[in-house]
């Protein structure tokens, strides 16, 4: 009877140290330094804690851990038509983190999910109000605009929304192909529109070199002695050309007034 009475002591003994190891265990947590502990006693919200060492009441005390750290969350493809009517696939990313465990324990059930749906149907939201054009080229200006409402809205959750990204902007087949052919047309439009300027531009030099021979006759003999000399260093072959008249005139005078004088 006495050894049967001590084992039944030792086994009470072995099962009360159980229960007040695993009471210690739970009473004893330790917080990393990106981690905080949301405290209820009986319900009732205490305080935030950590990091560090953190001791619990057991049974009594419930923590509920939250993540400070910037959480990356992918923003799947979503069907967007855009205000002129074109339907695009558009995914997206969000960069945020939590500022108050407190709210983002208390004010919402899972602020993860919360803000994975605010950040579909706000995407959806936002992009539906812009033309196609704009997302392809304004697409710092929308990332803005997505930011700004996801960060006011989320702000009773104490979740701080830092950046938003807007990854792939999917088109249809057809529109595709009709954006290539614009874009083929304007390159085209604006080689014609190069090449009008230079023959402008060229009209007018020749414009004003004519009007400056006009001017000074003795310039065009200086440009035509000028061709002549360019004309025998390129060709070994005898050239015949017209000589001008009026490089004959000064002496055509010239002798005119002997005559005269005799």
């Amino acid at each position: 009877m006495e050894q049967l009475f001590d084992l039944n002591k030792l086994l009470c003994c072995s099962a009360i140290g159980i229960v007040v190891l695993f009471l210690l265990m739970s009473a004893i947590k330790v917080l990393r330094e990106y981690e905080r502990g949301v405290i209820f006693r009986l319900g009732r919200l205490i305080s935030v804690r950590g990091p560090g060492l953190i001791i619990l009441i057991p049974i009594i005390d419930k923590m509920v851990k939250i993540s400070l750290r910037i959480v990356t969350l992918d923003v799947p493809v979503q069907d967007v038509i855009t205000r002129d009517n074109v339907s695009v696939k558009v995914s997206a990313v969000v960069y945020f983190r939590v500022l108050d465990p407190n709210k983002a324990v208390v004010e919402v059930e899972n602020y993860l999910f919360a803000t994975s749906q605010l950040s579909q149907t706000t995407l959806r939201s936002v992009l539906g109000q812009h033309d196609m054009d704009d997302l392809l080229a304004e697409r710092d200006k929308i990332n803005m605009e997505l930011q700004n409402i996801l960060d006011k809205m989320t702000e009773p959750w104490g979740v701080k929304v830092s950046t938003v990204e807007v990854k792939n902007v999917d088109l249809p087949p057809d529109m595709v192909r009709v954006m290539a052919k614009q874009a083929e047309t304007e390159r085209e439009r604006r080689a014609k529109i190069i090449n009008a300027e230079g023959e402008y531009q060229a009209a007018e030099r020749l414009a004003e070199a004519a009007a400056i021979i006009g001017r000074h006759p003795a310039a065009m003999q200086l440009r035509y002695l000028q061709t002549l000399s360019e004309i025998a260093a390129e060709n070994n072959s005898t050239t015949i050309f017209p000589f001008p008249i009026d490089m004959l005139e000064p002496f055509l005078s010239y002798f005119k007034k002997q005559g005269e004088k005799k």
